[in-house]
């Protein structure tokens, strides 16, 4: 008897859970029913209206029936020179580039007001030597004697450690232009003194004589005589 109650239990359930899922379902169908229905459609050609470009377009191609190989050299003649034009744009502007970044490496102005400098030589009496400040360093002008002259023109250059004839080295032979640094290691020599009247290095005794040429010590090298010229109204520019 109990096997058979619940065989019968078990049959009632089976029973109810088949009747509440048949009643969701046609719920469902019933809320899916009573939904509108929608369509889209997309849109074809012919239902909608293209904008006229006509206003844009060049006046050669404006007739669509017309062949494009008779207006070709034309249209092509315009890219060109569009190109052209874009091209030589490009170039001025990159040159533009070009130049004011190298101008940035140039010196300033205070570098250059620096650069040269101008001695009066009538300033400087005879037999004397004087000294002056140019970019940085000291420069000798001296204005030489008719002795001196003749005693640095009578040096045989073959000679001299650093062989140079004194013709080679002043362009106005009353006037001497050298830098006042030593050439073994870089001290300032005195004007007028040494063994050969010209100038000496304490440093190291390295002797020069009037016309800046190495004559005796350790210095390997004539004094340095730098870019000058000499102007008409009595002024020396140096550099």
């Amino acid at each position: 008897t109990k096997l058979i109650l619940l065989d019968s239990l078990l049959q009632e359930r089976k029973m109810q859970s088949s009747a509440v899922r048949a009643v969701s379902l046609g719920q469902l169908a019933r809320a899916t029913s009573s939904a509108p229905v929608t369509q889209t459609r997309s849109l074809h050609a012919g239902n909608v209206d293209v904008p006229d470009f006509s206003y844009y377009r060049r006046s050669a191609t404006k007739d669509p029936t017309s062949s494009n190989k008779a207006t070709a050299e034309s249209r092509q003649g315009f890219s060109y020179v569009l190109a052209g034009g874009l091209g030589v744009l490009g170039a001025y502007s990159a040159k533009s580039v070009v130049n004011q970044f190298v101008s940035s490496w140039s010196a300033s102005q205070d570098v250059l007001a620096l650069a040269k400098i101008e001695i009066k030589l009538a300033d400087i009496p005879e037999g004397k030597n004087m000294t002056f400040k140019w970019r940085g360093k000291p420069l000798f002008i001296r204005h030489r004697t008719p002795e001196e002259i003749d005693q640095c023109k009578a040096v045989d250059p073959a000679t001299l450690r650093d062989p140079q004839a004194d013709e080679e080295r002043v362009k106005n032979a009353e006037w001497l232009v050298i830098l006042g640094v030593c050439t073994h290691l870089g001290c300032v020599p005195i004007a007028n003194a040494g063994e050969f009247g010209g100038y000496y290095c304490p440093c190291h005794g390295s002797h020069y004589d009037a016309s800046g040429r190495i004559r005796k010590g350790p210095a390997p090298l004539n004094l340095e005589v730098p870019e000058h010229e000499f102007l008409e109204d009595g002024l020396l520019v140096v550099g």
